[in-house]
């Protein structure tokens, strides 16, 4: 009489949450940085704030309604909300309503829709749109202000909020203008300036943390946005791979290259609290449909991303390298998911099917 074999465990599957709620659960992470940099930099960011999502949206209804689809899931999916809400936490609170406008264009159309809706597309939207204003628009894209907390004086009105966004009007509001942290760092390092001389001149840590210093809405609490990062993760929207990958890259290049040259290199928490790293690491490499599926992969991908943020920061053109790092990466992830594949239930590392009890022979 032989015997059975032994019963082994299936592979019991769980329902996945929809499209809608993780891009619901994704706006809600982000909610508490973009409140936040609501209050610091008042009626213009919010008014492009609204201008950026709301023609995003309509971007995606367009699209789909002169290619004659279906509008529903589609639009109301808040995929396209989610696009046009990261794309307006990279831009300049203060910019012109038409530089929304573009960037939402750009996001949904071009790096989208072209490519076939979502899930299709290989490149963040967001980003694309982000690299597109800045290569066209460069003085637009680099007018920073000092916050203007709504409330204080000589803090933009509602209606001086408009006449800044839309252009129309005399604005009463008498604005700082300034560059961001990275900005004026590279600026002055190009004058032979210390990077802490510079930055001591022009900020103080306590400013970084509480984002009262010049840069976009994703600038503004590096706190409340590894606040929403948590929230992700612990709602397994996201792994943890991608984010400490991308961050820990930054922060091992940056401690290494300032005690190589500390005069010229900036610390690590230069790198890790300003720019967009946070916002990069939670929000926007860890785009589910642009980023590798395997675990080792994720943390290729994150690594790559750290890495070239800090060459271009560094060595580049541009003070900000995280939209450039992730578009590269995008291009790779292919690439990273053909060589670096999980296991399949079922089957060994290398393709075998496993034998009964589970073991790998």
């Amino acid at each position: 009489m032989s015997t059975p074999p032994p019963l082994v465990g299936g592979p019991y599957l769980k329902q996945s949450p929809s499209v809608t709620a993780i891009m619901g659960l994704v706006m809600v992470a982000l909610a508490p940085a973009t409140l936040y940099g609501f209050y610091q930099f008042g009626w213009p960011a919010i008014n492009l704030f609204v201008v950026t999502v709301a023609s995003a949206w309509l971007c995606e209804a367009g699209v789909l309604k002169l290619t004659r689809q279906p509008l529903l899931p589609a639009v109301g999916d808040g995929s396209a909300l989610l696009t046009g809400w990261l794309l307006a936490m990279t831009l300049p609170p203060w910019a012109p309503w038409w530089v929304g406008v573009m960037g939402s264009f750009f996001a949904i159309v071009l790096a989208k829709q072209v490519f076939g809706g979502l899930g299709q597309n290989l490149f963040n939207p967001a980003m694309v749109a982000r690299v597109i204003l800045l290569i066209s628009f460069p003085v637009q894209m680099t007018y920073f202000v000092a916050p203007l907390p709504l409330g204080d004086l000589g803090a933009p009105g509602f209606l001086d909020g408009l006449a800044i966004t839309f252009g129309f009007g005399v604005s009463g509001v008498d604005a700082v203008s300034s560059a961001s942290i990275l900005g004026h760092i590279k600026t002055e390092l190009g004058q032979g300036v210390s990077w802490s001389m510079a930055f001591r001149e022009a900020f103080e840590m306590r400013g970084m943390i509480f984002g009262t210093v010049p840069g976009s809405l994703g600038e503004t609490s590096a706190p409340l946005l590894i606040l929403g990062g948590m929230l992700l993760l612990g709602m397994r929207i996201i792994t943890w791979h991608i984010p400490l990958a991308m961050m820990g890259t930054i922060a091992i290049m940056a401690g290494l290259f300032n005690v190589i040259d500390p005069l010229h290199y900036p610390d690590a928490w230069v790198h890790l609290l300003s720019g967009a790293t946070v916002l990069g690491a939670f929000f926007i490499a860890t785009d589910l449909v642009t980023s590798p599926s395997s675990p080792l992969g994720k943390i290729v991908f994150g690594v790559g991303c750290g890495a070239l943020a800090y060459i271009i920061r560094t060595w580049g053109g541009y003070p900000e390298g995280i939209a450039f790092a992730v578009l590269i990466m995008n291009a790779a992830t292919p690439l990273i998911d053909r060589y670096i594949k999980p296991r399949v239930y079922g089957r060994t590392t290398n393709g075998k099917p496993l034998e009964y009890g589970g073991g790998e022979k």
